[in-house]
C-alpha cells in the first residue's frame, strides 16, 4: 500500500502519512495495526513515504549515443591530447550577484558555526563564460555583464589563443542557442578557413551541423535534452558556486571583479587538475530501493544485518558498489 498512490485506496492525501495507512488498513480489513507497527514495517522496508525529491529524466532517443561519445572523450582526452587533439567543455554561469552583507559576518566559535546576516546590499549581477580543458584541467574564463551569442563567440576566441596549436580541437557544449549562433559559425568557418554563406546557416538545425561537420578543425559536440550535467565544466561551476559565491561579501562590481580574477588565477596555478570520469554511458550500479543507505554505501550491500530476512534475500542479492566498466 504504501508504494502506490493514496488515491488508490480513496485517501484524499497525496501523500502517505501513519496516520493515513492504518486509517486506509482498517477500511479494507477489519483489523487494527498500530502506528508504531506501521512505522517498524516501513522502517524494515526502507521506504520512506514523506519524503520526495525531484529528478529529470532525458527522454532524448540517442541520448545514450551521443553520452557514450562525449564520455568516450573524457576517458581518451589525456591520451588524444598528447596525440594533437584537445577536448574543451564550455558554458555559462549567468546571474551572479554581488552582495554586500549589510552586517559583519560573525566568526565561528568552539560549537558554533559563522552566523552570517540575512540582509544584504546588490550590486548587480555579472556573467561568466568559461571553457575547461579536460586533459589538464585549465580554465579560460570571460567575465562580463551579458551572455549573447557575441559574448559566446568572443569567448571561443579568447579561449583558442593560449592553447598550443593542434590540429583537432573539440567543443562540448549544451544545446542553447547562443552555442550554435550565426556568430559561432562565422568564427568556425574563419578557424577552418570554409566558405561562410549567411543563406546557407538560416535554420538551426543547418548551423548544428554546420558545427558538427567533422572534417573540420573545430567541432562541436552538443549534450542530448536535459543532459547538460555531461558537460565537465558544470563540475567547475558547481565548485565557483561553493568557494567562492556561496558566502561571498562584495563592498562593489570592481571588488567583486578582482576577487573573482584573483580566485580563478590560483585555481589555474595552484589547483587545476583534470578530473577522474566514471560515468561511461552505462549505469553505474544495478538500481534496488536500498541504493542511497549509508550502509549500503558503507559496506557495499543491500542488507540491513549480518542476517538478512527472506525477502531481502530473494529480492535484493548483495552486489558491489564498484563494478568494471564494460
Amino acid at each position: 500500500m504504501a508504494t502506490r498512490k493514496p488515491a488508490t485506496y480513496h485517501c484524499p492525501a497525496t501523500r502517505w502519512s501513519l496516520d493515513d495507512l492504518v486509517a486506509a488498513l482498517w477500511q479494507r480489513r477489519p483489523w487494527t495495526m498500530s502506528r508504531s507497527s506501521v512505522w517498524r514495517i516501513l522502517e524494515e522496508a526502507d521506504l520512506k513515504p514523506h519524503r520526495s525529491v525531484y529528478w529529470l529524466n532525458s527522454h532524448a532517443p540517442d541520448f545514450e549515443a551521443k553520452a557514450h561519445d562525449i564520455c568516450s572523450f573524457y576517458i581518451n582526452a589525456l591520451r588524444v591530447f598528447e596525440q594533437g587533439r584537445v577536448v574543451i567543455c564550455s558554458d555559462e554561469k549567468t546571474g551572479m550577484q554581488i552582495l554586500e552583507r549589510t552586517y559583519p559576518t560573525q566568526p565561528m566559535a568552539p560549537g558554533k558555526p559563522d552566523k552570517c546576516e540575512h540582509e544584504y546590499i546588490r550590486h548587480g549581477t555579472r556573467a561568466l563564460l568559461a571553457s575547461f580543458v579536460v586533459a589538464t584541467g585549465q580554465v579560460v574564463w570571460h567575465r562580463g555583464q551579458t551572455r549573447t551569442s557575441t559574448d559566446f563567440a568572443t569567448h571561443l576566441a579568447h579561449v583558442v589563443k593560449p592553447l598550443p596549436d593542434m590540429h583537432r580541437y573539440d567543443w562540448v557544449v549544451d544545446n542553447l542557442n547562443t552555442h550554435w549562433s550565426l556568430d559561432v559559425c562565422r568564427v568556425v568557418a574563419q578557424w577552418c578557413k570554409v566558405p561562410f554563406v549567411a543563406k546557407a546557416l538560416s535554420h538551426g538545425v543547418q548551423r548544428r551541423a554546420f558545427l558538427r561537420d567533422p572534417s573540420h578543425t573545430h567541432v562541436f559536440h552538443f549534450t542530448p535534452k536535459h543532459g547538460s550535467w555531461l558537460n565537465q565544466v558544470e563540475l567547475w561551476l558547481s565548485v565557483l558556486a561553493r568557494r567562492f559565491l556561496k558566502r561571498g561579501d562584495f563592498c562593489s562590481a570592481p571588488n567583486f571583479a578582482t576577487r573573482l580574477s584573483d580566485s580563478l588565477a590560483v585555481y589555474n596555478t595552484h589547483q587545476a587538475h583534470p578530473y577522474r570520469w566514471t560515468y561511461t554511458g552505462q549505469p553505474l550500479v544495478r538500481a534496488t530501493p536500498f541504493s542511497q543507505t549509508r550502509r549500503q554505501q558503507r559496506q557495499g550491500r543491500a542488507w540491513f544485518s549480518s542476517r538478512p530476512q527472506r525477502f531481502e534475500r530473494a529480492f535484493y542479492p548483495p552486489r558491489p558498489y564498484k563494478r568494471a566498466a564494460a
